[in-house]
């Protein structure tokens, strides 16, 4: 056929295709649809293994809660026993008579074995003279009131300025007494530095994090807005170097998660830094192979974290660790438009991630419950 012939008819042909494929359709295309509102169901059949329950307990150690300072308990431990949660650790104990009052409520109802609080600290007011001073009072204050750890904030970092206008740096020296006295006191630092790398980048059909750059535009940052990732990324490993006798928890993967190569760089370097996943386990969802490895090698400084509270999220979590089902959703579509696959961990190495390696860092938590679950 020569080629003006296949031009006359090719108009035909696809108006012929398109008329068989839409006869195919149960209901007509819709061709308003855009990227925000196509979420369709797989019809991809494979066996499910659905969680609600974690195989063993465990200890989330990236948890929120502003109210355990007053009020009955009980409904907050029902929760978390039907996950199977043995103790859940709030970072957000604020420090001082607030996160006393937390740890005296706490110890009121008996519940010492069930949660753990790590207290924070105030660098607004660094240029004060007795700044490093006091704030080393406050944390000896705070163990001695049952803290258990420090819980540095991404806004220590990024949005605190002082007494000039100018960004606070996490690794300032004026800081270098905390991170020595945390060690000291032989508490952990869990410490969030920036967020993922893709709210620097231009927000345009290249950015894995549009849609949520679209519902969320204020998290898009720059160069100035307040500093390029890489730095604050940068000030954040230099207190792991400096302060080799301190632990270190870096909250979601150091946002690597999507990087596992540059992240066991960076466990071999610093061997004071442990890490924990929250809200980036749909980066491990979607490399399960590499992701096994990467648990398998570094099984004894991972910990289960999950950061914001919201119980029915956590199935997501237990089904990527445990089982090795494949193409399942991840419950933000925003976070992650793809889909996810089981890791599959051996027993052994759950229990771990679950609760072996928070145990090393938190002594004071009663082993014996896990012994017993077990």
């Amino acid at each position: 056929m020569s080629s003006r012939r296949f031009s006359f008819f090719l108009p035909l042909i696809l108006i012929f295709f398109y008329s068989v494929v839409l006869g195919q359709r149960r209901e007509p295309l819709d061709i308003s649809i855009d990227f925000e509102s196509y979420d369709p169901p797989s019809s991809l059949v494979v066996p499910e293994h659905p969680k609600k329950r974690a195989k063993f307990p465990f200890v989330d150690i990236h948890n929120h809660q502003w109210r355990l300072g007053e009020g009955d308990l009980s409904g907050l431990v029902a929760e978390m026993d039907s996950l199977n949660m043995q103790v859940l650790v709030n970072l957000s104990g604020r420090g001082g008579q607030a996160l006393k009052q937390m740890t005296d409520n706490i110890t009121a109802q008996g519940l010492q074995h069930r949660f753990v609080v790590f207290t924070n600290i105030n660098i607004r007011s660094i240029d004060e003279s007795d700044w490093s001073a006091e704030t080393v009072k406050q944390l000896e204050f705070d163990v001695a009131n049952g803290a258990k750890g420090l819980k540095i904030y991404k806004s220590q970092g990024m949005m605190h300025s002082d007494s000039m206008g100018n960004r606070i740096q996490i690794d300032d020296v004026r800081l270098d007494p905390v991170w020595a006295k945390c060690g000291e006191l032989g508490i952990p630092v869990l410490i969030h530095s920036a967020d993922p790398k893709a709210f620097w980048e231009p927000h345009d059909s290249l950015n894995e994090r549009w849609l949520e750059l679209k519902l969320r535009p204020g998290r898009k940052r720059g160069a100035d807005n307040p500093a390029p990732w890489e730095q604050i990324i940068a000030e954040q490993h230099n207190i792991f170097k400096k302060h080799p006798e301190t632990t270190f928890i870096n909250a979601h993967f150091g946002w690597y998660a999507n990087d596992l190569i540059k992240l066991s760089e960076l466990m071999e370097e610093l061997p004071n830094m442990y890490i924990e996943f929250g809200a980036v386990i749909a980066e491990l969802g979607r490399q399960p192979r590499a992701a096994k490895e990467f648990f398998e090698k570094y099984q004894d400084r991972i910990l289960f974290g999950k950061d914001a509270y919201n119980p029915d999220e956590y199935a997501t979590y237990f089904r990527v660790l445990e089982t090795e089902d494949e193409h399942f959703p991840y419950y933000k579509r925003y976070h992650a438009f793809w889909r996810m696959y089981g890791i599959g961990l051996s027993d052994e190495i759950l229990k771990k991630i679950y609760h072996e390696n928070a145990l090393k860092l938190l002594p004071d938590i009663d082993a014996g419950a896990f012994v017993e679950i077990n």
